[in-house]
């Protein structure tokens, strides 16, 4: 997960789920072809990866600071060992879900011991966002006589809040003189819900500090992801590929750390409510939020790569609805242009839009 989509939510870490990543990564084969046929590696080596990541988002907001390596042990007849490791610091101001007013607002914060406030007019921000999440993957591909290969793996991830296990395997096959290939991938994922103050019931009312009668223990969620498709390499220049991807979560999806302001059906103001007596509270009247226990995506995603003298052109687009009437686009252009012998500059523009629950 080298660009973790932070949306300003809690849990975006948790939503992109590392099973999703591995089926993302099935679609990688897709495109590339197998090895061309060669003499069997005499030795095995080693390759290792690394990079750093940091994403900022200013006045305060989520910043994200990473570093993952993946480390290859290449062996004879083009088997190949890899284990990835990623470590995520996330810190900043993440909106919490309730609308902006004219007076200030006061929050019970998700762990339910302490509050925190919002002035008059300004977007309800939980200061305290902090996450680190430490994940590992482990792989191993394998060529399956000439024209196919095949690859599993597993994947593990903690952060304070959420633990992720999750299997994954991939199977690619080509044709037509290795210009075609067809390839398929599944990944299960078994995720366990962790949140400060246990689970919220939903729609339940937030409480005043250390009130947690409305909250439950773990939650957990199960995630299937399947993918299939085909590339075709069209001259010496351009390839294509197409693949439909489906995914289904099933569980506790909701998020602890987001709240739904309860408003006057008139003039639409947040309806008042009075802390106990001594106690800290919310000055306003909030409920946990609601979401399905059961969500299935369907996902159309093309792609072509153009070469023009050491310069690579790579377009995709990406469409995806699911049943909570989510529908969304994403048009993503990369333009590699070599600098020199062993750089290279890559503009990278990146078009999303969706519907609205």
């Amino acid at each position: 997960m080298v660009a973790v989509a932070i949306k300003g939510d809690r849990m975006s870490h948790n939503d992109y789920s590392i099973s999703a990543a591995l089926a993302t990564a099935t679609c990688s084969l897709l495109g590339t072809g197998l090895p061309a046929a060669v003499d069997a590696q005499e030795e095995p080596t080693w390759d290792i990866n690394t990079s750093v990541f940091f994403y900022g988002e200013d006045q305060d907001r989520v910043q994200d600071f990473s570093v993952k390596t993946i480390t290859r042990r290449l062996f004879t007849d083009d088997r190949i060992l890899s284990f990835g490791l990623a470590v995520d610091a996330l810190t900043g101001a993440s909106p919490n879900g309730a609308i902006t007013q004219d007076v200030p607002q006061t929050f019970t914060s998700a762990s339910g011991n302490s509050t925190y406030g919002v002035a008059a007019g300004d977007l309800p921000l939980d200061s305290n966002f902090r996450d680190t999440r430490v994940a590992i993957t482990l792989n191993w591909q394998q060529p399956l006589g000439k024209s196919s290969q095949i690859s599993y793996g597993m994947s593990a991830s903690k952060e304070i809040d959420y633990l992720h296990l999750g299997l994954n395997g991939q199977f690619a096959m080509d044709f037509n003189k290795r210009n075609t290939t067809v390839s398929a991938g599944v990944a299960f994922a078994r995720d366990e819900v962790d949140p400060f103050g246990g689970t919220a019931i939903p729609l339940t009312s937030v409480q005043d500090v250390g009130d947690n009668d409305n909250r439950g223990g773990k939650g957990d969620k199960d995630v299937v992801d399947i993918v299939v498709g085909v590339s075709q390499v069209l001259s010496r220049n351009l390839v294509v590929l197409a693949n439909y991807s489906f995914s289904n979560q099933s569980g506790y999806l909701n998020n602890i750390y987001k709240v739904i302001s309860v408003v006057d059906g008139i003039t639409g103001d947040t309806i008042g409510r009075v802390p106990a007596p001594g106690v800290g509270g919310p000055a306003h009247e909030y409920l946990f939020e609601s979401r399905p226990d059961d969500r299935t995506k369907h996902s159309l995603y093309t792609q072509a790569k153009y070469y023009m003298d050491g310069k690579v052109l790579d377009a995709s687009y990406r469409f995806m609805t699911d049943d909570w009437e989510i529908d969304s686009h994403t048009v993503d252009l990369r333009y590699r242009w070599p600098v020199g012998s062993d750089r290279h500059l890559e503009p990278h523009l990146r078009y999303y839009t969706q519907a609205e629950a």
